[in-house]
């Protein structure tokens, strides 16, 4: 298969610096990227590798089993007027920055909401499991910041009082 280089796009559900956990079991790792319906290059470019990887290899894969979805189908902030392509590898994708340094989970760079490029490609499922067209991911690099998806972990530290080593004597009677 052909990678193919996806450009700016937002990342959404990353699970990239470890591997996804759905119900306690250990999956892959993975990441969601959504690309404007209006950039129609990387649209076609999508399409026809999955189209070709069909043909190669001679199954046919119903459109609800294809790594693209609609995003207008989904319930998920940022997803209106996108078309989302999930990828993921049991091996741990190349990620890097503008300047292709390594970036690892504690710089805080790869988050759901910014933008990136990715390399992927697109293989066939035909198995006891079913047919479907899957995408490998094999890197992601940080392109520019955007609106973080979800809440996130708020920083509360304002909500909390400051406290004087003379309360801890005071709060011992104290129950909770």
């Amino acid at each position: 298969m052909a990678k193919i280089h996806i450009k700016n796009v937002r990342l959404s559900f990353p699970s990239v610096f470890k591997k996804a956990v759905f119900k306690g079991v250990e999956g892959k790792y993975e990441a969601t990227f959504l690309l404007d319906k209006k950039d129609k290059k990387t649209t076609k470019a999508l399409d026809d590798a999955i189209e070709a990887a069909i043909k190669e290899a001679k199954v046919k894969v119903p459109s609800d089993k294809r790594c693209i979805k609609d995003g207008d189908e989904a319930e998920y902030d940022g997803y209106e007027g996108m078309w989302s392509i999930k990828a993921s590898n049991s091996k741990r994708p190349t990620l890097i920055n503008r300047d292709k340094t390594q970036i690892v989970e504690e710089d805080d760079v790869l988050y759901a909401g910014c933008y990136v490029n990715a390399i992927i490609d697109i293989w066939i499922q035909n198995n006891e499991f079913g047919k479907r067209a899957n995408a490998n991911l094999y890197g992601v690099q940080f392109v520019k910041d955007g609106e973080p998806f979800g809440r996130g972990n708020e920083d509360v530290t304002d909500e909390f009082e400051d406290l004087e080593d003379d309360d801890l004597e005071d709060d011992e009677d104290d129950d909770l």
